[in-house]
């Protein structure tokens, strides 16, 4: 995108600036484009295509599931643990793949509010963020699956071993990392640096985070939608991506560990 001399510089996304030009613009797009077509692009992608199969499926949304934490080499429990942690470790890649895009335009992880200058505010502010949509969340999952507009989800059905609780906790740190730099971070930044008003920005971003949850159903597309409307605004506001990302682990941290100690003991869990 031309030389660390040119690139903008790390208020870029946040103020009008002035319009790129052609040749710059034109390869921002190329570099969007390029990130999300190997990572959450294409798992819009796939989602799509897996929720028109359930549609078409003679079953209702309800009586189908999907498992988002499952074993992946079932009765071999070492190989099963390598196979989760090699998973977590390829699905966090594209996170570090927007950092060097961010380092070929001369920018630090900083330009998008990923640093360590704040550890104690993020963490209230992830917290805090966490309550506000985790419970929501739950009932908005809970009322679109008693709608018949949700697969069942499976939180988690790992096996009863030493290391499914670690597991699930790298699991849930590595959605928080890839979806919130990519999504939140370096998506409406780059938004921003394309002229996009925050309002358009936030509403492109919230729209992917839906889209590559729609195939757990067009409940939980809504919700994810809801979620990034709340994400990029706070993102904007504080201009730090790092509360999101603490936010997002806690909720899926939860979802997971709950759904493990609470399955087949309560009877409204699904």
């Amino acid at each position: 995108m031309g030389s660390p001399d040119d690139a903008p510089g790390p208020t870029a996304a946040w103020t009008d600036a002035p319009p790129l030009p052609g040749p710059a613009r034109r390869l921002l797009w190329f570099e969007i484009i390029a990130l999300f077509s190997v990572s959450l692009g294409a798992s819009a992608v796939r989602s799509l295509a897996s929720l028109i199969g359930s549609l078409t499926e003679p079953e209702a949304l309800s009586a189908q599931h999907i498992v988002m934490n499952g074993s992946q080499a079932p009765g071999r429990p070492w190989f099963d643990l390598s196979l989760q942690l090699v998973s977590i470790a390829t699905g966090v890649a594209p996170a570090v793949l927007a950092f060097y895009l961010l380092a070929r335009n001369g920018e630090r992880p900083s330009s998008i509010g990923v640093d360590a200058t704040q550890p104690g505010r993020d963490l209230l502010r992830g917290a805090g963020l966490a309550a506000l949509i985790g419970g929501g969340g739950l009932a908005l999952y809970y009322a679109a699956f008693k709608a018949g507009i949700s697969l069942n989800i499976v939180a988690a059905s790992l096996p009863d071993i030493w290391w499914r609780f670690p597991v699930l906790l790298l699991s849930a740190l590595q959605d928080g990392i890839l979806e919130e730099v990519l999504v939140v971070g370096y998506l409406i930044s780059r938004l921003r640096m394309l002229g996009y008003q925050p309002a358009a920005a936030i509403a492109i971003s919230a729209v992917l985070r839906g889209s590559y949850h729609l195939h757990q159903g067009i409940g939980p597309f809504f919700g994810n939608v809801v979620m990034g409307v709340i994400f990029g605004a706070a993102f904007l506001r504080w201009k730090r991506t790092n509360p999101m990302i603490v936010a997002h682990t806690l909720i899926n941290a939860v979802a997971f560990i709950g759904y493990t100690l609470l399955a087949n003991h309560v009877s409204w869990l699904p």
